[in-house]
C-alpha cells in the first residue's frame, strides 16, 4: 500500500542514515517542580518502570529535594533497569555526594551563567562560578560518576563566558552539556543558533532542556536536534515548572515518525502514560493535546466523516492504534449525507442516497451541536467501506 505521507516526505529532507536523537525523561524531577504535583515513592518506583519499558534513555530524578526523594532515587537505581538514572542536583561536592551515597553511576549537576543568575540567584561573579563549575565536575569524575552540566539560563548568559564555560567543563571531563531555554525565550532560529554556537566550539554531546514559557518548547526542541543536539529532556504531557517542558509523547512520535531516528519505543504506551500521570496528579490532558488528547483522533466534520469513513489516512498522519489512543466519530448538525449513512447502516436502517440526504438535513435543523459520539474500530471501518462501495 502506498505511504500516503509520501511526498510530504521530500519536504521533511530526511537525511539518508539518521541519527539516533535520544530522549531523557524527568517527568519525576522537572514533572515534580508543576504546581500541584507530588508523588509517592510507589508512584515514582512506577512511572520509572513504565518509562524504561516506553524505552526512554535516561530517567531523571533529584535526591537532594527530600529524604523519601533520596530513597526514591536509590529504590530506582536498585532496579536495574535498562535506562541511566540521573541523580540531579545543584553544582556542588555536597550534592555529587548524595549522589554517591544513592550508588548512582550517572549525576547531574546545574549552575545559572546569565548575569541576572550570578548577580540576583547565587550572588556570585562569574570566575566564581567558572571555579565552582570545574570543581564539580572534577570531583565527580574523580569518584568514578558520569556527569551531565547543565549551564542553567544559558540561553540569556553572554555569549563568550557561555562558551568559555563551556570549554571549562568540557577540559575538566564532563561527560554531557546540557543547553536549556530556561524562561522559553527563544525562537527556533535562535535555539538553533544557540545550539550550533557550542557546536562548533564543543566535541562533547550535547542535551537540550527547554520551556515552553511562550509555546515554542517542541520547536525549540527540534531546533536543538537539527543544530547537534543528541538529546531531547521530556516530562510525560510536558508537566513541569510554570507552563513545562516539551511532552514525551509529541517528541517519541515526532522522532518516529518524522525524523525516523532509529528509537526503540513502545509509542502504544503513551496514552496509558498519560493517563498513569492524570491518575497521580488529576491534571487531565486538554482535549485536542496532540496524540493523547481526548480529541486527537475525533472526526466531526461532513467532508472530513466521509474521507475516514473510506480511509482514515485522509486525515490522520498516524493510525491512533499505533499510539495506544482511539478513533471516535462525532454525529450532529456538520455530519453529511455519508455520516447519516453510516449511522442509519448503524441502526440497521436500510439507506440511499436521497434518505441519507433527509437525515442529514435533519440533523442540521434540530440545531443541537453534537448528538452522538461513537468509536470506529477495524471492523467498522470495513464494513462502511463495503457500504460505500455498493451505493457508489
Amino acid at each position: 500500500m502506498e505511504d500516503p505521507n509520501y511526498h510530504a516526505n521530500v519536504y521533511n529532507a530526511y537525511a539518508k542514515n539518521p541519527k539516533k536523537i535520544r530522549v531523557l525523561d524527568s517527568t519525576l524531577r522537572e514533572g515534580e517542580q508543576h504546581p500541584g504535583v507530588s508523588f509517592t515513592n510507589k508512584q515514582r518506583i512506577q512511572i520509572a518502570w513504565m518509562l524504561d519499558y516506553f524505552g526512554v534513555d535516561q530517567i531523571e530524578i533529584s535526591p537532594i529535594v527530600s529524604g523519601d526523594h533520596k530513597e526514591a532515587t536509590k529504590t530506582i537505581i536498585q532496579q536495574g533497569l535498562r535506562a541511566d538514572i540521573v541523580s540531579h542536583g545543584r553544582a556542588l561536592k555536597e550534592d555529587v555526594d548524595v549522589s554517591l551515597s544513592c550508588d548512582a553511576s550517572w549525576c547531574a549537576a546545574y549552575l545559572g551563567v546569565s548575569d541576572i543568575h550570578l548577580r540576583d540567584k547565587l550572588r556570585i561573579t562569574r570566575a566564581q562560578a567558572m571555579e565552582r563549575a570545574v570543581s564539580t565536575v572534577e570531583y565527580a569524575k574523580s569518584h568514578g560518576l558520569k556527569i551531565r552540566f547543565t549551564v542553567e539560563d544559558g540561553s540569556r548568559a553572554e555569549p563568550k563566558f557561555l562558551l568559555d564555560m563551556c570549554r571549562a567543563i568540557s577540559d575538566a571531563g564532563v561527560d554531557r552539556i546540557s543547553l536549556p531555554d530556561t524562561v522559553g525565550i527563544l525562537r527556533p532560529i535562535g535555539m538553533y543558533n544557540f545550539v550550533k554556537k557550542v557546536r562548533n566550539e564543543i566535541d562533547v554531546p550535547l542535551d537540550a532542556h527547554v520551556h515552553n514559557d511562550i509555546g515554542f518548547a517542541l520547536a525549540n526542541a527540534f531546533a536543538a536536534c537539527d543544530a547537534g543536539v543528541d538529546q531531547i529532556h521530556t516530562t510525560i504531557d510536558g508537566i513541569g515548572e510554570r507552563t513545562g517542558i516539551p511532552p514525551l509523547a509529541e517528541v517519541a512520535v515526532a522522532l518516529t515518525y518524522l525524523y525516523k531516528s532509529p528509537n526503540d519505543f513502545r509509542l502504544d504506551m503513551l496514552l496509558d502514560l498519560s493517563r498513569l500521570i492524570e491518575d497521580y496528579t488529576s491534571i487531565t490532558p486538554y482535549d485536542s493535546k496532540p496524540i493523547v488528547g481526548s480529541s486527537a483522533y475525533k472526526h466531526k466534520a461532513g467532508t472530513h466523516l466521509a474521507a475516514i469513513l473510506r480511509n482514515p489516512a485522509a486525515y490522520e498522519p498516524i493510525p491512533p492504534r499505533a499510539v495506544g489512543n482511539r478513533r471516535r466519530i462525532v454525529f450532529g448538525e456538520l455530519a453529511g449525507k455519508t455520516g447519516a449513512a453510516y449511522l442509519m447502516s448503524l441502526l440497521g436502517l436500510d439507506d440511499n442516497e436521497e434518505q441519507a440526504k433527509d437525515v442529514a438535513l435533519g440533523l442540521k435543523k434540530l440545531r443541537m451541536g453534537d448528538l452522538i459520539e461513537l468509536p470506529l474500530d477495524d471492523g467498522m471501518e470495513k464494513r462502511m467501506a463495503r457500504t460505500s462501495r455498493k451505493r457508489g
